[in-house]
């Protein structure tokens, strides 16, 4: 079971979009604490220097779909 799920599905803009994923960008560039505008609410988020990714594209019946995953352990490094 996941400590926590955070799960949003709506219709966007292309401008929309680009938007969110242009705070996303600016968040993980900064790294440290991240906080992204989700709607009404704000999702705080540590992010290491160091992150796994996966891209995923799919063609279904003329419909796209791109996937951008990104992973990262949440336990403190330790020395």
């Amino acid at each position: 079971m996941s400590d926590l799920k955070f799960e949003q599905k709506r219709s966007l803009s292309r401008l929309e979009a680009a938007d969110q994923l242009e705070a996303l960008a600016a968040a993980l560039r900064h790294g440290g604490n991240a906080e992204l505008e989700l709607g009404p609410g704000v999702l705080s988020l540590r992010v290491p220097d160091e992150l796994r990714s996966e891209l995923e594209v799919e063609v279904d019946d003329g419909e796209f779909e791109l996937e951008f995953e990104l992973k990262w352990s949440n336990a403190r490094p330790t020395d």
